[in-house]
């Protein structure tokens, strides 16, 4: 990797201030190619059309030299009006600059296009400008994560300066060093229409990540990129069961796509964060849903050996799966987000989960409210969505609200703590089962010496009861690029799992 520590002018000229020899603060020289700098600026001069044609995005900040920095600043500002980048048309804006008199004036910039090299490799320059000014980024991090460490005159907070050096150095590694561009309406057309293209080949309209359910799918065409899902309900609801359900159907569709291969992937590796269940007990419940094995005979020990063969069975087959499981208790926005940024690096997560939003903690840098800390957690998590352009599926406590209402149907309004998590949200789902709350309002078992009357209450409330076991609503209250409505599902409650029901037994499913 090319670090000079002077530049070697063209014929006849001084060399700019030796910028590239100036020591950081461990005395060394950042990296740097001030040759490479000049020979580009020459380039550009000679031909405008050399930045049109350019793959690496070089801005002024990526050029080393100050006086190179300026120039292409002039440059670039010159070609947005329309106008040509010469020596002569940018002698005005230099005959006063004091830097590039040391270096013999405004005919410093003709001598940058005297032998027109540049031309010859632009590309391969621009590239070289932008890898060493990457380097010099990472030089900046870790110089800010030293004297951070050393700064402890206003807080001691270790995990935040980590949280803050990771951030900054999964910018550098996407190559993130200043503002992301613009999209062009063609690349943006092009990527909606590959995007329409997968889902009329899916069968099923699916053109983002799968859930597993294809009434889910149906409805929402799938988990799309930098989407931030809610996921809310009243305990007891299954919200971790239906989380945990999309969670793995997603990643063996994914391990599917790798073994069998196909022209498109609906499914990704997970990441789930779990701060309420351990591992253990999130992986028992997932091997369980599978083996089709009750969790509270898993946990109690009483299966068969059959179930046991069964459970066995499902465990190596899932030995592979893409699921990465984070259980760490009292995580912080920051650090679930420094967390994700570490899994996408290693195992190119697309999907994010966490079980719940509620028992995430803010910044805690001042003696905010617990609704502006929510608005704090839900803001980052749409953050987070962006950032690693995948979609995050949050859990949600509702407000006991509900509780007091005849109607126990959920509505946006209950949502807890926070009304930025309706507005953050792209789509806000409510699980809602009915039989929950019939099964509340189970009379008492008739006996022998019972009234007609304690007995009919009772067969009515059974009748009414097996009509709703099993039963399940998805209610999508928001829906940011499609409609909203209710989605039938069905609740194996043995075993809590989701599936999708047969469409003909549930004509009558939104009036449950």
């Amino acid at each position: 990797m090319p670090a000079t520590d002077t530049l070697a002018p063209p014929a006849d000229s001084r060399a700019p201030a030796a910028a590239a020899s100036q020591p950081d603060n461990i005395g060394r020289a950042l990296p740097a190619n001030l040759e490479a700098e000049a020979a580009f600026l020459g380039a550009v001069l000679i031909d405008n059309k050399v930045i049109e044609e350019l793959s690496t995005p070089i801005r002024p900040e990526h050029f080393f030299e100050p006086v190179h920095q300026r120039v292409y600043e002039r440059v670039l500002r010159l070609l947005d009006r329309n106008s040509v980048a010469t020596p002569v048309t940018l002698k005005p804006y230099f005959e006063q600059d004091e830097a590039l008199q040391s270096l013999g004036g405004v005919t410093y910039l003709a001598k940058l296009t005297a032998d027109g090299q540049g031309l010859l490799a632009s590309r391969e320059l621009a590239e070289q400008i932008y890898d060493l000014a990457l380097l010099r980024e990472l030089v900046s991090v870790g110089r800010g994560l030293v004297e951070g460490a050393l700064d402890t005159s206003e807080e001691v907070a270790p995990m935040d300066k980590i949280a803050q050096a990771e951030a900054d150095l999964f910018r550098v590694a996407e190559g993130a060093t200043g503002d992301s561009q613009a999209t062009d309406f063609r690349s943006a057309t092009l990527a909606a229409l590959k995007m329409a293209e997968a889902a009329m080949n899916s069968g099923g309209g699916l053109s983002g990540k799968t859930t597993g359910l294809e009434v889910i799918d149906q409805k929402t065409a799938g988990l799309h990129s930098s989407d931030l899902i809610i996921l809310a309900g009243r305990p007891g609801m299954g919200k971790t069961s239906l989380a945990t359900n999309i969670a793995f159907n997603c990643a063996a569709e994914h391990m599917k796509w790798q073994r069998e291969g196909g022209t498109y992937n609906f499914g990704a590796p997970v990441a789930f964060f779990s701060l309420e269940m351990s591992a253990d007990q999130l992986a028992t419940r997932i091997l369980a849903e599978q083996a089709e094995i009750t969790s509270e005979s898993l946990r109690s020990g009483k299966i068969t050996r059959d179930e046991f063969q069964k459970l066995s069975a499902a465990s190596q087959k899932l030995a592979d799966l893409p699921l990465y499981i984070d259980d760490t208790p009292a995580l912080t926005i920051a650090g679930l987000r420094t967390r994700a940024r570490r899994l996408k690096r290693r195992h190119d997560i697309g999907m994010i989960v966490v079980d719940y939003l509620q028992l995430l903690q803010g910044s805690g840098r001042a003696n905010d409210n617990r609704v502006n800390e929510i608005s704090e957690i839900s803001r980052g998590l749409k953050t987070l969505a962006k950032e690693l352009n995948l979609p995050v599926i949050a859990l949600s406590q509702l407000s006991r609200a509900v509780e007091q209402r005849e109607d126990k149907r959920p509505m946006l309004s209950d949502l807890r703590e926070s009304g930025s998590i309706e507005q953050d949200a792209d789509m806000v789902w409510f699980i809602f089962r009915a039989d929950y709350y019939h099964e509340a309002s189970r009379p008492d078992m008739p006996g022998p010496e019972s009234s007609p009357d304690a007995r009919e209450k009772y067969s009515v409330w059974e009748e009414r009861y097996l009509e709703l076991r099993n039963r399940a609503t998805l209610i999508v209250a928001k829906q940011r690029h499609g409609s909203t409505g209710n989605v039938p599902l069905h609740f194996h409650a043995e075993i809590t799992k989701f599936t999708s029901p047969n469409k003909k037994d549930y004509s009558d499913w939104g009036e449950q």
